[in-house]
C-alpha cells in the first residue's frame, strides 16, 4: 500500500509539473477559479494546446526565444503575452477577465433579424471555408476517459466485476482512459489516413487505444455531421428550415476582428439538431468557436443522454484561414442500470495546408500504427502530451498499472474463478459457464429453458448443449467446440450435433468450420421463421409454419479474405436427407409438405444422399480498414455497393435427377441521403441448370412471413405477406428490396406527430420467378416507436399485389429480437 501511495504522489507531481518541462502554468479567472479548455497557442502558428479540467496547461516547444502566446476562452477577454524563454521549465500563469460584450456594432434592420443576415453570409461562404481546410497534414492528440456511477453488479445473470480495478466500493470510477498521438493526412473528396505514433491505455500496456482522428473527421461547414446519425449543421444550406438564430452580443478578438455570438435554437426539438452558440468572424464569415449541445433522442441513440461539443479555431496569417485547433466532447449516458459520463479531447497542431501528396500518400488503411507504438515511455508522453493529465487521470494510470500485475497473475485469476464458478440449481435452467481465466478457456452448459421449443414434427423438444472456447491472445486466434443433444418428446428421437470453429488469425480472419450430426432443418436454410415464433404460433394459434426435413450430414467450410475487399466463402458437405411427418395430430395443423398442406401421406421429396458444394465471393469496392498491430478491422463504406457472386451445386446423388447447378448474384448498399434519411437496397438474381426435377430442399426459397411479427431492424431481405414456400423455384428469378427511412425528415415537420419522434419508412419489394406472376409488396410504416430510451418497435402497413391486389396486413416489428440473433 505504501508503494502504491508513493507512486500516486510521484505520478501527480510529474504529470502536473512535467518531467521535461516546456511552457506551462495555470489559467484562472479573476477570482482564482481554474478555467478548463482554454485555447492556448503561439501566435501565427498551429502550435497549441488547451487547459485541463484543473486549469493546467503545457505548451510544446523546444526553442528558447521570444514568443507571443495567445490565451483564448469564450466569454473571457483574449490575453496576449509576449515572453522571452531563456530556460526550461518556463512558467506562465494567466488570469483572464470577463469579456466586454457589445451590441452597437450591428446594423439592425427592422425587417429582419440581424442574426439571420449574419448566418446567411456564413452559409454563402460555407463551401469556400470548407475547401480552405479540406486538404492538409497535421499532428493530432486525443484523450478519452469514461466513468461509471453506481454500476450494477450483474446484468442478464452475468457478473460484471470491477472493470479492471476502475470501480470503487460504490461501483463508481474510471472504466476507460487512453491517449493517442498521431499524424493525419487529408485531401478531397474522401481521402483520410492516420499514422499513430503512440498509443496508451490505462491498465493494459499491450493494448492499443481506439481513439483516432477518424472518429472526429467532420466539419460544421458540411451540411450534415455524422455523429452516429446525420446531425443538421446550423450553417447548412437549408439550416433555416431547422434552426432559429438570435444575436446575443459581440466582441473583438486579439486581432481586432469583430466576433458575433449567435444563439442557435431548433425549430423542432425532435429533429436531428442541437442548440448552443456559434461565434462568427465578421467579414471573413468563418467559424471562430462553437458550443453545441444535443441529446440521444435527437440522434436516435437512446443510451446518450447529452452530448456537448466545444470547438475552437485559430487564425493563420500565413494561410489566411481559420483552422480547428481543439475540440472536446462531453457525453452523459445511461441504459440498463448503467449511468456514466465521458470526455473526448482532441488537439490539432503543426498544420500544413499546402502538402505535396503522392500516389503513395494514401491507402485503404485509414489507421496505421508505428512499430512499438504502445511501448512508449512515461517520459515520452510527458514530452508530447499537450493537455496535462488531471489528478483523477494520474491516479487511474498509477493504480491500474499497479494492480495489473496482480490481476493478471495466476493466483488472482484462479481465486476469482473459484468465486464465479460456483454452481447453483438455477444454472440448470439458465445455463452455466466454468472459466479458467489464466489459461483463457471456458466451458459452457447451455440454457435448457431457452432451448425448449415446440413444433408439429417433434412436439415439445429441448436441447442440452456444451460449448468449449479457447483463446490464444498471442496469435490472435481462437477455437470453439460445440455439441448439442436434441430430444423430441413426441417423435422420441435423440439427435446429436457437433461443430468445431477455428479463427486462425485476426487479420484476414480465415475461419475453418467442421461440423456434422443429425438435425431437423428447415427447407429454407435462412430459417424464415424462428423456433420461438413457431412455438408461439403453434401452441397459441394452431399454426405450424415451420416445415423441415431430417438431415444427417458432415460439412467442412472455409472462409478467407484473399486480399483487401475480396473475401471467399467455401463449403463442401455430404448429406443424407429423409422426409419428416407430423407426430402431433392437432386438427388445425397443416402437413409437413410445403407444397401440399393437406397431404399428410406423401412427402415433398424422396429420401436421398447428395454431395453439395458452394463457393461465394464477396466484393467490397475500395474497402477501408483500421490496421492495428494485432488485428485488421474492415469498414463498410456507404459510398460503394457490396457484391456477392455464388456458385452452388449438388453432385453424386443416388437419385440422379437431384443433381443440379446454380449461379446467383446479389448487390446491396445502405447510405445516407444528406438530411433526408437512410436508403437501403438489396437486389438478387439467379438461375439453375439441369434442375428440372431436383429435390425441393435445393430450390431457391425466399424469406416470407405468415405472422404479424417482424424481427429485423429493416425489411431489406424479407417479404412480409408472402407465404414461406409459395414461390420457391428451381428456375430463373429476380428478387429486389428497397427501403427508405426518413429519420424524422417528414414526420418531424408534422404538428403533434413530431413530438413522438417517430420515423416514416417506405418500402417496396418485388419477386419475379419463371412461370409465375410477378409478386410485389409496398409498405408504409413508422419506426423508432417506444418509450424513453427503449425505442425498438416498428409498425408497417403492407399491401401485396400479383396481377392485382392480393391482401394487406399490419406487421409489428420487434427490433430488439434482431439484436440477439
Amino acid at each position: 500500500m505504501k508503494k502504491v501511495l508513493c507512486f500516486l504522489i510521484l505520478g501527480f507531481f510529474f504529470s502536473s509539473q512535467g518531467i521535461l518541462a516546456q511552457i506551462k502554468g495555470t489559467v484562472s479567472d479573476k477570482e482564482g477559479n481554474p478555467l478548463a479548455f482554454v485555447n492556448i497557442y503561439l501566435k501565427d502558428t498551429y502550435i497549441g494546446t488547451t487547459s485541463n479540467e484543473e486549469g493546467f496547461y503545457e505548451l510544446e516547444t523546444n526553442e528558447k526565444k521570444q514568443f507571443t502566446i495567445v490565451f483564448q476562452y469564450l466569454g473571457y477577454k483574449t490575453i496576449v503575452k509576449e515572453v522571452t524563454v531563456g530556460q526550461f521549465p518556463f512558467e506562465l500563469n494567466v488570469s483572464m477577465p470577463s469579456e466586454n460584450m457589445i451590441l452597437n456594432e450591428v446594423t439592425v434592420n427592422a425587417k429582419d433579424n440581424p442574426a439571420n443576415e449574419i448566418i446567411r453570409k456564413v452559409i454563402a461562404f460555407r463551401k469556400e471555408n470548407l475547401e480552405k481546410t479540406d486538404e492538409f497534414t497535421s499532428d493530432f492528440y486525443s484523450r478519452g476517459i469514461y466513468r461509471l456511477k453506481n454500476a450494477p453488479e450483474r446484468i442478464l445473470g452475468q457478473n460484471l466485476g470491477d472493470f479492471g480495478g476502475g470501480l470503487d466500493s460504490t461501483r463508481s470510477g474510471v472504466i476507460y482512459l487512453s491517449e493517442t498521438r498521431s499524424k493525419i493526412f487529408k485531401r478531397p473528396p474522401l481521402e483520410f489516413n492516420e499514422k499513430i505514433i503512440a498509443s496508451k491505455v490505462s491498465g493494459d500496456d499491450n493494448a492499443f487505444s481506439f481513439n483516432n482522428a477518424g472518429d472526429v473527421n467532420f466539419s460544421f461547414y458540411q451540411n450534415t455531421i455524422d455523429l452516429g446519425a446525420a446531425l443538421i449543421s446550423p450553417i447548412a444550406d437549408y439550416a433555416f428550415n431547422y434552426y432559429k438564430y438570435q444575436l446575443e452580443s459581440s466582441f473583438y478578438d486579439d486581432r481586432k476582428n469583430l466576433i458575433y455570438k449567435i444563439k442557435v435554437t431548433p425549430k423542432r426539438t425532435k429533429d436531428r439538431v442541437g442548440e448552443g452558440y456559434l461565434y462568427i468572424v465578421k467579414d471573413q464569415w468563418a467559424l471562430y468557436a462553437i458550443e453545441f449541445t444535443l441529446n440521444g433522442e435527437q440522434l436516435q441513440i437512446p443510451a446518450f443522454e447529452e452530448i456537448k461539443l466545444r470547438l475552437n479555431y485559430s487564425y493563420s496569417e500565413k494561410d489566411k484561414l481559420w483552422a480547428l485547433i481543439s475540440q472536446t466532447f462531453d457525453i452523459k449516458f445511461g441504459i440498463f442500470g448503467f449511468q456514466g459520463d465521458g470526455r473526448f479531447t482532441a488537439v490539432y497542431s503543426n498544420y500544413n495546408f499546402k502538402p505535396e501528396f503522392t500516389k503513395e500518400s494514401f491507402s485503404n488503411a485509414i489507421v496505421m500504427f508505428e512499430e512499438n507504438a504502445n511501448k512508449k515511455s512515461d517520459e515520452f508522453w510527458d514530452n508530447v502530451r499537450p493537455v496535462p493529465l488531471t489528478t483523477e487521470e494520474v491516479k487511474d494510470y498509477v493504480v491500474k498499472d499497479s494492480v495489473k500485475t496482480i490481476r493478471t497473475s495466476q493466483k488472482y485469476l484462479d481465486s476469482l474463478d473459484r468465486k464465479n464458478n460456483k454452481f447453483g440449481l438455477s444454472n440448470l435452467l439458465f445455463g452455466y459457464t466454468y472459466r479458467n481465466s489464466y489459461k483463457d478457456w471456458n466451458l459452457t452448459f447451455k440454457s435448457l429453458l431457452s432451448a425448449t421449443q415446440y413444433n408439429s414434427i417433434q412436439g415439445w423438444h429441448t436441447t442440452a448443449g456444451l460449448s468449449y472456447f479457447k483463446l490464444n491472445k498471442e496469435k490472435g486466434s481462437w477455437v470453439r467446440l460445440d455439441t448439442d443433444f436434441n430430444y423430441g418428446f413426441s417423435d422420441k428421437r435423440l439427435r446429436l450435433f457437433g461443430r468445431m470453429t477455428y479463427l486462425i488469425n485476426n487479420f484476414n480472419k480465415p475461419v475453418l468450420i467442421i461440423e456434422g450430426g443429425n438435425r431437423v432443418s428447415q427447407f429454407n436454410p435462412s430459417n424464415p421463421i424462428t423456433p420461438t415464433a413457431n412455438t408461439v404460433a403453434s401452441v397459441f394459434f394452431d399454426n405450424n409454419f415451420l416445415k423441415a426435413y431430417d438431415r444427417r450430414y458432415a460439412l467442412v467450410s472455409y472462409a478467407d479474405e484473399v486480399f483487401n475487399g475480396f473475401r471467399v466463402y467455401t463449403r463442401l458437405s455430404f448429406e443424407d436427407r429423409k422426409p419428416l411427418f407430423n407426430t402431433e395430430t392437432d386438427d388445425e395443423f397443416t402437413s409437413n409438405n410445403p407444397l401440399a398442406p393437406e397431404d399428410f401421406v406423401n412427402p415433398v421429396f424422396q429420401q436421398h444422399q447428395i454431395v453439395k458444394a458452394q463457393i461465394t465471393a464477396r466484393i467490397r469496392f475500395n474497402q477501408k480498414y483500421l490496421s492495428y498491430p494485432d488485428a485488421k478491422y474492415n469498414i463498410v463504406s456507404d459510398n460503394y455497393p457490396t457484391v456477392y457472386l455464388t456458385y452452388r451445386g449438388g453432385f453424386a446423388s443416388d437419385i440422379s435427377d437431384y443433381n443440379f447447378s446454380q449461379i446467383l448474384a446479389r448487390v446491396t448498399q445502405k447510405f445516407k441521403i444528406s438530411n433526408k434519411g437512410e436508403f437501403i437496397y438489396n437486389l438478387k438474381a439467379g438461375t439453375f441448370f439441369n434442375a428440372e426435377n431436383i429435390s425441393f430442399i435445393d430450390f431457391q426459397h425466399f424469406n416470407g412471413n405468415e405472422t404479424p411479427i417482424g424481427t429485423e431492424a429493416n425489411y431489406s431481405n424479407r417479404f412480409n405477406l408472402l407465404p414461406y414456400y409459395a414461390l420457391s423455384t428451381n428456375d430463373s428469378y429476380f428478387e429486389g428490396h428497397i427501403e427508405h427511412n426518413f429519420q424524422g425528415y417528414i414526420l418531424g415537420k408534422v404538428p403533434l406527430l413530431r413530438s413522438l419522434n417517430f420515423n416514416l419508412v417506405l418500402g417496396a419489394h418485388h419477386l419475379a420467378t419463371q412461370g409465375n406472376k410477378p409478386y410485389s409488396e409496398f409498405s408504409v410504416g413508422m419506426d423508432n416507436i417506444g418509450w424513453g430510451k427503449f425505442r425498438w418497435l416498428r409498425v408497417d402497413y403492407v399491401r401485396s399485389y400479383s396481377s392485382g391486389y392480393l391482401e394487406d396486413g399490419v406487421i409489428f416489428g420487434l427490433k430488439f429480437i434482431d439484436l440477439f440473433n
